[in-house]
């Protein structure tokens, strides 16, 4: 038996005891409208949006912390188009702006470097996630509850699931909880896999849904498609690693240590690489190439901090793929072990950055500039305390999202319109390796991106087969290529508002989430000012926008602008008018005008007098 590291021991000891899943049949069986497992973005939206709904909500953690990536180093938001994504998401990036507005002033350096509230230390996500929670007396937030992913776990009645089991963590008991409506908010599918809903793992073929990208893949970064790429599918699993939270500041640097499992073979391949300037693709003005910025990729983010992820354009860096092929349907006793093995791996990567001799001694000097943040993770080394864990299981829905969900639809620039839509989102297909280095290979394979335009996401993609009283907002419903883009906590957080809000609603009105009114969520979700469709001139807010929202999905308002403000044609008004079954109002003379009164009589009138 090996000796842990320091940091190992004290990770086990932030992370609770071991716990024998299972062991004792639980006291009692608790209560709730909504149950949510999983306090990651996803979750928490969910839970907001439900008791904002007027419902009693449980929200079951693992760890002792909420926040997910957010709140573990992943501080770039991943969005391709701000605007595209909006609600209790956009509520989040305005709550972070403000924070530091009010504690630095608003032209401070650490306001312009969270850029309008997209870029943040993950201290301050969880910070204003908690507040977020708090500010809502109708939910209830376990931490420290382990959810096992096993038919044990859940009670099933007729098909629709109706309690869990989870296992306290600090005293090994068993607790039962039940609820009206379940959302796996988990990012490995945990809840619904030991329900019975089906789902995927790994790659599906090129040939099985023709998306580009799919299955077995060679791509240069920013270039083309190499030798080897032959689309197969597999059951590989992308890569998953640490974002880290670096800083050059000597008043705040906490210095890396060498791990106790250090194996300088693991990383010896890095020196020829640097020595010959070896890259994955062309490098053009990445920061800090010459130093740090070849094993990883780094975002500024407030107070000297950085988000540090994978480097795309290098053969070896903070990824450790492979090995993580067993998480998504391992048990939590596996995943703790590959998240030390991934934790000292990393630290030793950054170590014989700094410190093997076998390196340019201008290229350790510039590496030994960094550490670890230490007023990040201060019960956990400084340390993440959460894997990335990019894909899991994915769980089948209604609808499986493909690539060319994301993609122009043929004679249109815009990807095709789901009239069911929940969110819309904007990110590339983006996928990290499944492979290790391989030689010969242009790059790792599976890694690649492939710009997308922004897309609408179907209510099906969350509502699970098989499973009634279940919805899967962060475990979608996708291929790997469709999931790719998915996968963002922008887009996971709305999926999450979705899926609360739908629950709500369905509770409400007595009858599944399955077979909720989906025009119903729609409306409550634009009460909330998410965006359902994209268009760049009119944002939440606008007084247009519920309206253009409405008859956008509709498909009365091709391209991506709706131009409320121009004058209204014949032509327009003829259209519109004949959609929304009304003759043309008296003095609508804009687009905005005629749209938003079209609505109005449109509706039912006890929506019309709904709160928002």
């Amino acid at each position: 038996m090996r000796t842990l590291s320091l940091l190992a021991l004290l990770a086990a000891a932030c992370s609770g005891p071991a716990v024998t899943p299972g062991a004792a049949p639980p006291a009692e069986t608790r209560s709730f409208d909504v149950v949510v497992v999983g306090g990651t973005p996803g979750g928490i939206m969910a839970a907001i949006a439900a008791a904002r709904g007027g419902r009693s909500v449980l929200l079951l953690e693992r760890t002792e912390h909420i926040g997910g990536l957010p709140a573990n180093g992943l501080g770039a938001t991943d969005i391709a188009t701000r605007g595209a994504t909006g609600g209790l998401f956009l509520e989040f990036v305005g709550r972070v702006r403000a924070h530091y507005v009010k504690t630095y002033g608003e032209s401070s350096p650490q306001v312009k470097d969270c850029s309008d509230g997209y870029h943040f230390e993950p201290s301050v996500a969880e910070a204003i996630f908690e507040a977020m929670l708090g500010e809502h007396p109708r939910i209830d937030v376990l931490r420290g509850r382990q959810f096992d992913a096993r038919p044990d776990g859940v009670t099933l009645e007729g098909g629709r699931l109706a309690a869990v089991r989870v296992t306290n963590r600090k005293t090994g008991a068993v607790e039962a909880y039940a609820g009206k409506v379940f959302i796996d908010a988990t990012y490995e599918g945990d809840l619904a896999a030991a329900a019975g809903a089906p789902f995927r793992i790994g790659r599906e073929g090129k040939d099985e849904f023709g998306e580009p990208m799919a299955g077995r893949i060679y791509k240069a970064w920013g270039g083309p498609v190499g030798e080897g790429s032959t689309g197969e599918a597999d059951r590989a699993v992308q890569a998953y690693n640490y974002r880290l939270c670096l800083t050059t500041r000597p008043d705040n640097r906490a210095p890396i240590p060498r791990p106790d499992t250090y194996n300088r073979g693991e990383y010896a391949s890095l020196v020829g690489d640097i020595l010959e300037n070896r890259a994955t693709g062309k490098v053009g003005g990445e920061k800090a190439w010459d130093g740090i910025g070849r094993v990883v990729n780094m975002v500024v983010l407030p107070n000297g901090k950085t988000d540090a992820n994978n480097q795309h354009l290098a053969f070896l860096s903070t990824d450790l793929p492979e090995e993580n092929y067993p998480w998504p349907t391992a048990d939590w006793a596996w995943r703790d072990r590959y998240a030390e093995r991934l934790r000292d791996y990393t630290l030793g990567l950054l170590w014989f950055c700094q410190n093997d001799p076998a390196l340019p001694a201008d290229f350790r000097a510039r590496c030994a500039a960094w550490g670890l943040a230490k007023d990040e993770y201060v019960d956990n080394a400084n340390f993440p305390r959460q894997v990335y864990v990019r894909e899991g299981r994915r769980i089948e829905g209604g609808h499986i999202f493909t690539a060319h969900d994301a993609l122009p639809a043929a004679g249109s620039d815009r990807p095709p319109l789901h009239a069911d839509s929940i969110t819309a989102s904007h990110y590339a297909l983006d996928s990290h390796a499944v492979r290790k280095r391989e030689p010969g290979r242009v790059h790792l394979d599976g890694f690649f991106s492939h710009a997308t335009k922004p897309y609408t996401v179907p209510y099906g993609v969350i509502v699970p087969k098989r499973v009634e009283g279940l919805l899967t907002p962060v475990p979608v419903s996708g291929t790997h290529v469709g999931f790719s883009t998915l996968r963002m906590e922008p887009c996971w957080m709305a999926l999450g508002q979705a899926a609360g809000t739908a629950a709500a609603v369905a509770i409400a009105d007595g009858t599944s989430v399955r077979q909720v009114d989906l025009a119903k969520v729609q409306r409550a979700l634009l009460r909330q000012k998410a965006v359902l469709i994209y268009y760049r001139d009119v944002p939440p807010g606008h007084p247009a926008f519920e309206a253009v929202q409405h008859f956008g999905l509709g498909g009365l308002l091709p391209g991506w602008e709706a131009k409320p403000d121009e004058a209204a044609t014949e032509e327009d008004a003829a259209r519109w008018c004949a959609a929304a079954g009304a003759p043309r109002p008296a003095g609508a003379r804009t687009r905005g005008d005629l749209l938003r009164r079209l609505l109005e009589v449109s509706r039912p009138s006890c929506d019309r007098a709904a709160p928002p």
